[in-house]
């Protein structure tokens, strides 16, 4: 099951988010994962979350920003964390909270839905190509 995330999640969202951080081998400060699980939660600032369920646990995250767009009248959703706990791998999570994100999105009045993957991310790509177009950008940081 998929829904938004609730103030509740706290301790088993928190084994999740600890789980996507190790994956790719970064590292939250503590205040900053706090704040951005009350944003979420909240669902202010553009922020919004879902995490998907089985049997009383979580096995999934998703977590997106809408906001403006200087190409588009319409606002983009960018989904910026997406992670599935790897027992529950390969049982359609993933693609059913690119789905709940994708249609919150749509809610939101967002023309489009984007995200980023590191390309070495082999398993996850297969499901992107499935789901998605690959762009030609490239990403760049400062």
């Amino acid at each position: 099951m998929i829904r938004p995330m609730v103030k509740d999640d706290w301790s088993l969202w928190q084994l999740l988010w600890a789980g996507y951080l190790k994956f790719y081998r970064s590292t939250v400060s503590d205040t900053t994962t706090r704040l951005t699980f009350d944003r979420l939660c909240a669902r202010v600032d553009g922020m919004f979350g879902f995490v998907a369920t089985s049997e009383g646990h979580l096995t999934g995250l998703a977590h997106a920003l809408v906001h403006p767009s200087t190409w588009s009248e319409s606002s983009y959703c960018y989904l910026e964390d997406l992670f599935v706990a790897p027992a529950a791998r390969g049982t359609g999570v993933a693609r059913a909270l690119i789905e709940a994100v994708s249609d919150e999105a749509k809610a939101r009045g967002a023309s489009r839905v984007y995200w980023h993957t590191q390309e070495f991310n082999g398993p996850a790509r297969s499901l992107y190509d499935q789901v998605a177009r690959q762009t030609s950008f490239v990403v760049y940081e400062r």
